[in-house]
């Protein structure tokens, strides 16, 4: 499974990008980094959020955006001139979207992604989950909810007018801003009003650093218990020996010798060693 799932990092992280920019974007080149370094996950897609004006075909209930023409598309702020500009090459329905910072990672193992999964909701992506495949692939998905989606045209013709664009333009470019707060928070502590809040990028490498540091001590600790176990069989391998020359021994002893409590206990009960052993 291990050298499966090395192979398909390998051949994905080599595949070329088909995303319409064709690279991560700049602001979580650092997050995407830094997961496709560990050896238990990979990226397989992303986006920090974008601001998109679409036009579909009139009375198209279709709203994939494959099926669209894109009118306007930034992964930054934008301006009243720029929707403008779009909407005036409207020939459909246009709508304006803005899409949150979205991340889908293929994890090693289901304990992988039940960590990824922990760190993002934790750290304020509560509209992400987990997938599992039937040929058990698994794949997390860290995303929000903070998006928006408005009609502006009909058949070509503008539902409103430009005071209402400019208001919208406020609205998205405050859904750009609260998004790139979300994902400077995949990067680093922010200290805010005198409270530390744990920030995604800082949890995540403190979570993984935490489960090695578990992992190396478990197994620190099941050698020490072997070791300890070795020594006890040892230890109880020459009191079976003892006690067999004491039964020995008795046999050859007088009754009265042989009917004694401690003589009893001695062959009877077991060892308190053995006891112990129930327990470990």
């Amino acid at each position: 499974m291990n050298k499966t799932f090395s192979r398909i990092k390998t051949q994905s992280l080599n595949r070329l990008d088909l995303s319409k920019k064709g690279s991560v974007d700049e602001d979580i080149e650092h997050v995407v980094s830094l997961l496709n370094s560990c050896e238990q996950f990979f990226t397989t897609s992303s986006c920090s959020g974008r601001i998109i004006l679409i036009d579909k075909a009139a009375g198209s209930s279709d709203a994939h955006k494959q099926n669209c023409v894109w009118l306007f598309v930034s992964h930054q702020k934008c301006t009243c001139d720029d929707l403008m500009s779009g909407l005036s090459r409207s020939c459909g329905d246009a709508v304006l979207k803005f899409e949150p910072f979205i991340l889908h990672v293929q994890c090693r193992r289901l304990e992988d992604a039940q960590l990824l999964h922990s760190v993002a909701v934790n750290s304020g992506f509560r509209n992400s989950g987990l997938t599992v495949g039937k040929t058990g692939k698994i794949v997390s998905a860290v995303r929000s909810t903070h998006g928006l989606e408005v009609p502006l045209s009909c058949h070509g013709k503008l539902l409103v007018d430009e005071d209402y664009i400019q208001f919208l333009t406020q609205i998205a470019n405050q859904k750009m801003e609260e998004n790139l707060r979300r994902v400077q928070r995949l990067a680093f502590w922010s200290l805010q009003e005198n409270q530390h809040h744990l920030m995604f990028f800082q949890n995540l490498q403190s979570a993984m650093s935490a489960e090695r540091q578990h992992i190396s001590d478990t197994l620190g600790t099941q050698e020490h218990q072997d070791s300890q176990h070795t020594h006890k069989k040892g230890r109880r391998g020459e009191q079976g020996t003892n006690k067999q020359n004491e039964i020995n021994l008795n046999k050859r002893r007088p009754q009265h010798e042989t009917d004694s409590c401690h003589g009893y206990e001695d062959s009877s009960l077991p060892e308190l060693d053995d006891c112990l052993d129930l327990f470990t």
